[in-house]
Order: C-alpha cells, then structure tokens, then sequence
C-alpha cells in the first residue's frame, strides 16, 4: 500500500514535470499567481488540475511562503475526491515538511478523518480504526483547545465503540463454539480497553453466564458484583440482579452440599451413627 502510494505520488509529479516542460507561458507564473490559479481550479472543483498547479508550486517553490498552503491542498484536492489514502500521505507531508505552518491542525484533522472514512464495519479489519483513534488522539492533544477538539473526542469514543464490538462480537462467537477461556479473555479485553462503551456491562454479564455455566458461581458472583458497583443505573440492572439470585442459590447448594460432606454424608441426609460404614 505504501509502494501504491510513493508510486502515485511521482507519477502525478512525473505528469505535472511534463504539462509545465510543454507549456512556457506557465513557467513564467509567479508563486503567488500560481498558487491564485491552483486555487481558483480547486474552488472550480477541478481538482485534477488543481493537484497539477499544487505541486508545481512544492517542487519548485519549496521556500515560498505558499509552499506550505499548497501541500495542504494537495490533500484537500484529494480529500475531496476520496482518495483518503493519497489525501493522507499529503497531510503527513505538510507535518513533515512545514511543521510551524498553521495549516497543520487542520491538517492533523483531516489526516485523521481519512482514516476515519477508510474504518469498515465492526466485524472487518480495524487497521484503519486504529489509526484513526491514533491521529484524533493526537490532534485532540496537541491542539485540545482547537474548534473541531470536540468533534475529534467524539470520533474517537465512536472508534473506541467499534473495536469494542468487534470484540465483544468474538467473546459471544467463542461462548457459542464452547471456547470458553477464550471468551472469557474476549470479555476481559472490553471490560479492561473499553470500559466507557455499551459493550463492558455487555461484557460483564456474558462473562457472569459463562462463568456460571462451568459451575464457578464464586467468580462469577465477583463479576455481578463489579457489574452493579460500576452501572448502577445500567438498563441491564434487572438482567443482572435475577443472576445473582440465581447464583446465591447455587452457591447456598453448595456450602450445603459442602457441609453434608463434611458430615461424611455428601447425600445431605442424617448422620449415619456410629459403626456406621465408610462415607466414600
């Protein structure tokens, strides 16, 4: 993907290189009217030119006051037709580049806004949901009192939600396979990463089920418990509170179960007297 992107960058460079070695009125344009006429084609919406006359200016007027303006729209010429992937390499070239522009807060936004509109759904491959969360995350703290801060915050809890699903999507897949344990770590993994999302109590109670299924009532008491401390006001309170009903009862079977053992009588019935036989 890296060598599609290098490859695409050159050729349009290679493209650009050939239309201004072919037209002479063009290389006679100053920065600044080079830079009016690239902006006048991206307002247009003729971003393929637009790209052209961008990265004219990059090539060959890399110390002019628009070099920077320009890199940051070669990615909003590629933003805007939806090649997120080129459009992201353009914005980490404006970071690079020209990092005391002020450009690069919005750059840093829409870098991770691409990745954003690359995420697929939550039971795909989340390569593009994390860098986002990574890029949001970035601009969220080095530009945290920027007007698009909390537009980013709330990109970021939405991601944070997808990668939950997907793993709580794996807990309940495993539970139906009977791959306990690895449910189990599933669920951990949503309560521990994503606690902020719908999906912890989802997680809590799914681990409860579990755990009660394999007779660990103890263990599974524990994570009710947590449950109800951490969402008190949880629409799942009611769900959760029938399971710990049931579980109070199992555990007082077997501290019964337990005491009749203890008897010599793991059947529960009276103690047998003495010169009884063996309880085995």
């Amino acid at each position: 993907m890296k060598n599609f992107v290098v490859w695409g960058i050159l050729g349009v460079a290679a493209l650009c290189a050939a239309g201004c070695g072919s037209s002479t009125p063009q290389a006679t344009l100053t920065p600044e009217e080079r830079f009016a006429k690239a902006k006048t084609l991206f307002e247009k919406e003729d971003y393929l030119e637009a790209i052209n006359e961008f990265t004219v200016l990059t090539l060959q007027y890399q110390g002019s006051s628009f070099a920077a303006d320009a890199q940051y729209y070669l990615g909003e010429c590629r933003f805007q037709r939806g090649e997120f992937l080129l459009a992201a390499y353009e914005y980490s070239v404006l970071k690079r580049s020209f990092p005391a522009s002020a450009r690069v807060a919005d750059g840093q936004y829409k870098l991770a806004l691409c990745y954003y509109n690359l995420a697929p759904k939550s039971n795909l491959d989340q390569q593009y949901t994390r860098k986002a969360i990574d890029e949001f995350q970035s601009f969220v703290e080095y530009y945290p009192a920027h007007s698009l801060a909390a537009d980013a915050d709330q990109k970021i809890k939405e991601l944070n939600g997808r990668l939950a699903k997907k793993q709580y999507d794996s807990a309940r897949l495993y539970a139906r396979m009977a791959y306990y344990r690895a449910a189990l770590i599933s669920y951990d993994v949503v309560i521990e990463k994503y606690h902020d999302t719908e999906y912890a109590p989802l997680s809590y109670i799914g681990k409860a089920e579990i755990l009660m299924a394999r007779d660990r009532y103890a263990e599974a008491a524990t994570e009710i418990e947590k449950f109800l401390d951490r969402f008190p006001n949880s629409v799942l309170r009611s769900r959760a509170e029938d399971l710990k009903r049931t579980i109070e009862k199992e555990l007082g079977k077997q501290q019964k179960a337990g005491s009749a053992a203890g008897t010599g009588n793991p059947l529960g019935a009276q103690p047998i007297g003495t010169g009884g036989g063996s309880a085995e």
